[in-house]
């Protein structure tokens, strides 16, 4: 199989988005962003990640889709949410984190994580130490954030983290960045990001889960 067709292979199996997976359906405004930062503080801790997506996806159906939501809501609520989608182990520390990052976007940039972007010039390694400053996201929540938002933030592409080069590697394909991005078109790095990811995870050697 040549790297065209691995690539085209990885895309129709696996190359579904957490953001899409969460219900995120992502956009360069205010809320979808935000919503994607909410997905990468639950997914930034020893869990599933299916048990984040669904995490996302209760706090969304409560109402909580902006930091001023967020900020308003009562910890209790937070929590409640997250137990109803099994998030049990992080709950009270993660209601806590929430808490607080939404206060951090308010207070530092409006509500809007654009303003983010553009007080780092758009300099990807400047927007990850940006995100970085929010609870719980550390330099792997950076690295999701910036996978999945390459989507609409040209600026980050390509945006491939040491798991999708490793998972690229061992499918024989590119594993720098700029070399693996050259096998796709702009709007599908991030659709090939999450199918690495997802490959990596489900199956510790990836060319034989896609072989079969």
């Amino acid at each position: 199989m040549g790297h065209e067709e691995t690539v085209a292979a990885l895309l129709t199996r696996f190359g579904r988005t957490y953001a899409d997976e969460a219900g995120i359906r992502l956009r360069d405004t205010p809320s979808p962003l935000y919503r994607l930062l909410v997905l990468t503080t639950l997914s930034s801790v020893r869990i599933g990640a299916s048990l984040a997506v669904a995490a996302a996806r209760e706090l969304s159906a409560a109402g909580l889709r902006t930091p001023k939501a967020m900020a308003a809501s009562r910890w209790q609520d937070r929590v409640d949410a997250l137990g109803r989608a099994h998030y049990v182990r992080y709950d009270e520390s993660t209601a806590t984190a929430l808490g607080r990052g939404a206060e951090l976007l308010l207070d530092r940039w409006r509500g809007d994580l654009r303003r983010l972007r553009d007080e780092a010039d758009g300099d990807p390694d400047r927007i990850a130490e940006l995100l970085r400053e929010f609870p719980r996201i550390g330099p792997v929540g950076a690295s999701i954030f910036c996978r999945e938002a390459q989507a609409v933030w040209p600026t980050l592409r390509p945006s491939f983290d040491a798991r999708t080069l490793r998972a690229a590697a061992d499918l024989g394909l590119p594993h720098t960045p700029a070399t693996l991005a050259a096998l796709a078109p702009p709007h599908d790095l991030a659709p090939l990001a999450a199918a690495l990811t997802r490959l990596s995870l489900s199956h510790p050697r990836p060319h034989e889960l896609l072989a079969a």
